[in-house]
């Protein structure tokens, strides 16, 4: 490998040797994302439930692994669904995928990735996206409370809380309805999910979450 070569490779998985020594961040290859992705790929595209399967990323870093999960469940999406069901499938498919990260500004970073690859793929189809429609609004809500900052070896915020996060449970016989019910993550490492302490809210359309209200509202 040349000098040259080995430099843009380096700058493309490592943004300083600072941060590697510090939080041992160095980044996945984008091709190397895929070939991961290929060994899970009837989970992520084909299975009949592949809308709601949850992936979940601890170190989420710039958002490659995350953006790279949206853009197949989106691309199988559009194969597998009537244009009718795009918008609540993609939102779905969105709400499925959870991610935390120590650093601020991959944090940032990864947020916007995923708004982007979501916004893009409407506005690919004609499906308005602006930052006034209740699509991109509901959107930016369930990345913004699925992509969160924390340090998942602590499972603990960087003030010291437990890390929340909330499942978005279907509602049995309401297409499109979801109810968001918190836990943390460290109760996964206990018995599971505890939904049992946190605030409870209620019902609503997958693409209204970012008008929700708690059910003792």
């Amino acid at each position: 490998m040349s000098s040259i070569t080995q430099t843009i490779v380096e700058k493309l998985l490592v943004k300083s040797q600072h941060r590697v020594k510090t939080y041992g961040e160095v980044f996945t290859p984008r091709s190397m994302v895929e070939q991961m992705l290929d060994l899970v790929r009837e989970e992520l595209e084909t299975s009949p439930n592949f809308v709601d399967k949850t992936f979940f990323e601890p170190a989420a870093g710039d958002g490659n692994f995350l953006v790279a999960i949206l853009r197949r469940k989106l691309r199988a999406v559009e194969k597998n669904y009537s244009h009718d069901e795009w918008l609540t499938a993609s939102l779905f498919a969105l709400a499925s995928i959870y991610g935390i990260e120590l650093l601020e500004d991959n944090l940032s970073d990864a947020q916007e990735a995923m708004l982007t690859e979501f916004s893009q793929f409407h506005e690919e189809h004609g499906v308005p996206c602006g930052p006034r429609s209740s699509l991109h609004q509901a959107a930016v809500f369930l990345i913004n409370t699925n992509i969160v900052h924390g340090n998942t070896l602590t499972g603990l915020t960087l003030q010291g809380e437990e890390i929340q996060l909330s499942w978005w449970n279907r509602v049995v016989a309401a297409p499109g309805m979801v109810q968001r019910e918190p836990f943390t993550l460290a109760s996964l490492r206990d018995d599971g999910f505890d939904f049992t302490i946190y605030d409870r809210y209620r019902a609503c359309g997958i693409d209204e979450v970012h008008e929700e209200a708690r059910a003792d509202a």
